[in-house]
């Protein structure tokens, strides 16, 4: 029998895998969770000598099990091929007494590469598998990487369009560039004046919208998800926590069962609880350091129970980071209660009411596997700066802030577990931060000059995806105020 995936607010409401990829969000506004979690025999005799792509079919065959087996073989060695320019796709790399995972190899130069090269094939074999005919639209926030390694994935792909919603003024100059320049007759980008919050809301309202459901499939379309509420998009991230820990295992840093640390740079929770689950089907996983921004709503859950999203919004150097409203903690939460849908549809529901809510200390005891902490934009840069000093490796903000709460976290409690700091992004994707954190200078010149810049002070050559934007022509050009998303929508779509 096919694993079931359920949504969190309605136990009733029960799909396959295909069936959750192609709805991206449950009806009743839940997120989907498989009912029980898959028996997986992670055999590291065969995983450590194994390619990412022999990884990612024992992984993804368990939680998708409704795909064949030649299903998963045409989606996966089609996401991870020569896109990626490390034939290893997620390297790992000794930088001091840690482990960085670079994530970042992907022709976006971000770690949502990893799960949005597959999330195409997996979407479009689903709608085969479902006798699905209509347009698949989908529907994205972003706090800058999901939309352009969604909008790369999706681009020409028959039967698709994409939206995709970012912060005009809340992500970095180049991954604007990377969207505003894409390519693809099915893609649509559109500034928001708002934070990505606000932006996410929105969308999560119009997948929620009976009217504009029903509006949708009298048009021969239906929408989806690429954010990571989208368990197509979640499970392949579980993929490179095996992978990492395997590796690990093959360059004799840690024995066979050994317990491993990861410290993982957190906004909207999707990576950290891909990790989360990875633990939950035998990953030998001690702590999962959820590290945050001073954004740093999740640093107060974990530490006191509480949400609360009614505080100061910062713009910070790690913009991918800046959210109030982490979408996948929900998944978290519901299984903090014992996978109660009731309550965690209580929970969600305070949530939008009041902005914030409490769980029980009984759900608090649940949570034990996570540490929490964030680190300030003077944290972050003194990192940058400290660590290409030491070890001569240049890190993006984001992987800076993983590492700065890490450090702040093994000198407190004297934790000697092997760590792994998760790398979500290129340095090259925000090259003034990292810049101005290695010479300690504000710098006049504009982004593009700062990457020739970056270049010659790491050593490190610039991707081609960066060399490309220098010259690439910019499509998109639309802004719109927060409630005028859905009127974009309709009128992109040409709703009747």
């Amino acid at each position: 029998m096919s694993l079931i995936y359920q949504s969190t607010r309605d136990k009733n409401n029960q799909v396959t895998s295909s069936q959750a990829i192609l709805q991206g969000l449950a009806v009743d506004g839940g997120l989907y969770v498989p009912t029980v979690i898959p028996n997986i025999d992670l055999d590291f005799d065969f995983l450590k000598n194994a390619s990412y792509q022999e990884v990612a079919k024992v992984i993804l065959s368990a939680f998708l099990d409704d795909f064949t087996e030649e299903e998963l073989s045409y989606c996966i060695d089609n996401a991870y091929d020569k896109r990626f320019d490390d034939s290893v796709i997620a390297p790992l790399v000794k930088v001091g007494e840690h482990y960085n995972l670079e994530l970042f190899h992907g022709n976006t130069i971000a770690f949502k590469d990893m799960a949005l090269s597959i999330l195409p094939y997996l979407l479009t074999t689903s709608a085969k598998k479902e006798g699905v005919e209509n347009e698949i639209v989908i529907l994205t926030a972003t706090s800058g990487d999901t939309g352009k390694a969604a909008m790369a994935g999706f681009a020409d792909v028959p039967n698709t369009q994409i939206i995709v919603f970012y912060p005009k003024d809340g992500v970095s100059e180049i991954q604007k560039q990377q969207m505003v320049t894409q390519t693809g007759d099915n893609t649509h980008v559109v500034a928001i004046d708002g934070n990505f919050d606000d932006a996410q809301t929105q969308v999560k309202k119009m997948f929620n919208d009976t009217n504009l459901r029903e509006k949708m499939l009298a048009n021969n379309k239906q929408f989806s998800s690429a954010n990571s509420m989208n368990i197509g998009r979640l499970v392949p991230q579980i993929v490179y926590y095996v992978y990492a820990y395997a590796q690990l295992l093959k360059n004799g840093a840690i024995a066979e069962g050994e317990k491993v640390n990861f410290s993982v740079p957190t906004g909207n929770f999707g990576n950290i609880l891909a990790a989360y689950y990875a633990k939950q089907i035998g990953l030998p996983i001690n702590k999962l350091i959820c590290a945050s921004n001073e954004n740093n709503v999740l640093t107060d859950f974990f530490n006191t129970g509480a949400y609360d999203k009614n505080r100061d919004f910062f713009v910070t150097s790690s913009p991918s980071m800046d959210i109030l409203v982490s979408s996948n903690l929900e998944r978290l939460v519901f299984h903090a209660t014992g996978n109660n849908d009731l309550e965690t549809r209580d929970l969600m529901d305070k949530l939008v009411q009041s902005g914030k809510y409490e769980i029980s200390d009984e759900m608090n005891n649940n949570l034990e596997d996570f540490i929490a902490g964030f680190a300030s934009q003077k944290q972050t840069s003194d990192e940058i700066a400290t660590i290409s000093n030491k070890f001569s490796y240049v890190e993006d903000p984001h992987t800076a802030v993983a590492n700065a709460v890490y450090d702040v976290y093994k000198e407190g409690s004297d934790d000697k577990t092997i760590t792994v700091v998760v790398s979500t992004a290129s340095p090259y994707k925000f090259p003034r931060v990292v810049v101005e954190a290695l010479t300690s200078k504000t710098s006049e010149l504009d982004d593009f000059a700062l990457v020739d810049e970056l270049e010659k002070l790491s050593g490190v050559e610039q991707p081609t995806a960066v060399k490309d934007l220098k010259i690439a022509p910019v499509l998109h050009k639309t802004v719109v105020d927060v409630d005028q998303m859905q009127d974009e929508v309709e009128k992109y779509l040409k709703l009747k």
